[in-house]
């Protein structure tokens, strides 16, 4: 073996990147000085890429395969070096592999409500998110817009702003879509074409496409989202009256300890169906008039007392309150004499109840002179 032969050996080199970290998006092949042997051999795997930069311009683009590095199949990089073929030296190239596999799971959101004008509800405002798929198209492009010189590029120094051009892009299609709030959870697929289609004119400058966008969720304010709520309700109810009899048996329970709700919803229940009658008996298109209200009904009449007395040892009764008024004019009740009548508290001195205190009236004065 010849000493040339030896140190054309010696030079072989192999380039390759093996990823493990599952967010790269470009790596560069270090080498001492940059220095790429002649004839070194390049191994492009599945879902790469690999190019040469050469005094600052993008000479190759290598897709899958096994590449020997030699004039035969570089014939740019070869132009630009001008190769001397007596003496195979290393050539100082910079070389970046580039993942050209999607890179999914993304995620995407409205930092701010998107306004749009709702054909139900009127102006509304909403909030979106989901996730979404990239992948590099384009590796030159690629490296000459977003990575430039970086030697380890991930997927999160550019998912902001790709998140920033899905948000703008999908406030300007929802606005322009025209599908109701109500509808957009039936029509996320068709929502999320529109956004992807707007997108890829603008991402294709970067060398980039999304595969796949999913919209997860699209909401509105809890405002809305009340009165929505509300109105459900109000749907699910139905027949009133068949409501109201349910949540009154309902609050009965099975131990009667709910009778007071349950009356308490039922007198409401009458009322508002009273108020129902009063209304539909109105003339139409004026106020009803209000029903006369009924007189008050009488006092019962207060009642009568009957009194028994204690005479010498005897009790003798009942008798009326006019009846004792008689046996005092008579002589034979005074102010001293034992009386009782039902709910008192024993027995007591007539002068004593008031209820006979009036019988016992001062004497009249005489009459006057001539009468």
């Amino acid at each position: 073996m010849s000493i040339f032969d030896f140190l054309s050996g010696q030079f072989i080199d192999v380039i390759h990147w093996t990823d493990d970290t599952q967010d790269t998006m470009v790596w560069r092949f270090e080498r001492q000085g940059h220095e790429i042997k002649y004839g070194a051999k390049l191994t492009v795997r599945e879902g790469q890429a690999a190019v040469f930069v050469h005094e600052g311009q993008i000479a190759d683009v290598f897709t899958p395969g096994l590449y020997m590095l030699e004039t035969n199949n570089m014939p740019i990089l070869t132009t630009l070096n001008h190769w001397d073929h007596g003496f195979q030296s290393p050539f100082k190239s910079e070389i970046y592999f580039v993942n050209t596999t999607r890179f999914s799971n993304l995620k995407w959101g409205t930092k701010n409500p998107v306004m749009l004008r709702d054909p139900e509800f009127g102006p509304t405002r909403i909030r979106a998110y989901g996730t979404y798929t990239m992948k590099v198209s384009d590796a030159a492009r690629f490296m000459v817009e977003i990575v430039g010189t970086d030697g380890e590029f991930t997927a999160d120094e550019i998912s902001y702003q790709i998140r920033n051009i899905i948000v703008q892009e999908f406030s300007r299609a929802i606005a322009k879509s025209g599908i109701p709030v109500l509808d957009m959870a039936a029509n996320t697929g068709d929502v999320g074409k529109l956004i992807a289609e707007a997108i890829s004119g603008t991402i294709s400058q970067y060398g980039i496409t999304l595969p796949e966008l999913y919209i997860e969720n699209i909401s509105l304010p809890p405002a809305v989202e009340k009165a929505l709520d509300e109105r459900t309700s109000r749907g699910i109810t139905g027949n009133l009256d068949e409501h109201l009899k349910y949540k009154a048996a309902q609050a009965l329970g099975t131990d009667g300890s709910g009778a007071g709700q349950a009356m308490g919803m039922g007198m409401g229940a009458g009322l508002g169906m009273q108020m129902g009658n009063m209304m539909q008996q109105g003339p139409w298109g004026q106020m009803p008039q209000a029903a006369p209200m009924a007189p008050p009904p009488p006092p019962p009449p207060p009642q009568e007392h009957t009194w028994h007395m204690a005479v010498n040892g005897e009790v003798t009764g009942p008798f009326s309150t006019a009846a004792m008024g008689r046996m005092v004019t008579e002589g034979k009740v005074n102010r001293d004499t034992m009386v009782w009548t039902q709910g008192q508290d024993g027995w007591m001195k007539a002068e004593d109840v008031p209820d006979l205190v009036a019988i016992f009236t001062v004497a009249p004065p005489p009459p006057p002179p001539g009468a």
